[in-house]
């Protein structure tokens, strides 16, 4: 297969699980009704909400699976690929993780992948995040065969780290992804131009599902969804922070185009860092 129809959704999700797996299979039946075979959601499609212990009241136990088994059952019933960008996952030992799921048309489990890179900042606005104090970072980076092509994973913060891209893109990614919750403030400097340097860098097609507006819990996304090509051309972009769809039509033969025409992936060279410093004792100079 050289060309697929694919779709990402642009999400609000709120502080309740059941009710973002509603509006979650809403927008995944619109893409699917509009001939997506892939679709992709936000990170943390399942819940946003502050606060560890509200996070884990929130994750426990069947409220916890809902999210997980409605993308499993959408991808059988509607013969497709469900990406569900993130979801949030207790773990055993207290903390959780930043997964992504991907489901084949058959309802079978493809491929999960646990966030790398965790947000720990502070912005000058005041916002402040620390995801290391609730969230477990992955420890691999993932590929996974589609019928259309490879595709590589990532999620928001993974986005400013080249480094994964380009691995995943010499392990044969064609699409990358970077489902994301983008604060607005960093959406609005930084979103797009990250978006389309890693589709350009590595000649391959992004995807990125985004979060966007006023959130329950308080915070502001940027919304803005994207679908990149090869080249960096924007092929769909939701030019907002409502909910909705995008969706574009991707022919995989652009990557193989885009790579021959700048073989950056194969012209790439090793290399060593060499520290030179020049120190000069005071009043050297002027002396001389």
């Amino acid at each position: 297969m050289s060309a697929v129809r694919v779709a990402a959704l642009q999400m609000r999700s709120g502080t309740e699980p059941e009710a973002n797996a509603d509006a979650f299979e809403a927008l995944v039946r619109e893409a699917a009704g509009k001939g997506a075979l892939y679709v992709q959601s936000p990170e943390m499609t399942g819940v946003l909400v502050r606060g560890r212990d509200a996070l884990q009241e929130r994750i426990a136990g069947a409220r916890g699976a809902i999210l997980i088994e409605r993308a499993r059952a959408l991808a059988e019933e509607l013969s497709i690929h469900v990406h569900l960008g993130s979801t949030a996952v207790a773990l055993d030992d207290g903390k959780v993780a930043n997964r992504a799921f991907l489901f084949a048309p058959d309802g079978g489990l493809t491929a999960t992948y646990d966030k790398l890179h965790m947000f720990d900042v502070d912005l000058d606005n005041g916002e402040s995040w620390r995801e290391s104090a609730t969230y477990a970072p992955g420890e691999k980076a993932v590929v996974a065969d589609l019928p259309f092509g490879r595709l590589g994973f990532a999620i928001c913060y993974d986005l400013r780290f080249p480094q994964l891209f380009r691995a995943l893109a010499l392990a044969g990614a064609a699409v990358l992804t970077a489902p994301a919750a983008f604060t607005r403030q960093t959406g609005e400097a930084h979103w797009h131009v990250l978006v389309r340097a890693r589709a350009i860098e590595n000649g391959a097609f992004m995807i990125a599902a985004a979060q966007g507006g006023r959130h329950e819990d308080g915070r502001e996304t940027f919304g803005h969804s994207l679908i990149v090509d090869p080249w960096g051309k924007v092929l769909a972009e939701a030019a907002h922070d409502e909910p909705g769809v995008i969706l574009a039509d991707l022919d995989l033969a652009q990557v193989s185009a885009a790579r021959a025409k700048i073989p950056n992936l194969k012209n790439a060279r090793d290399f060593a860092v060499s520290h030179i410093a020049r120190v000069e004792e005071a009043g050297a100079r002027k002396a001389s």
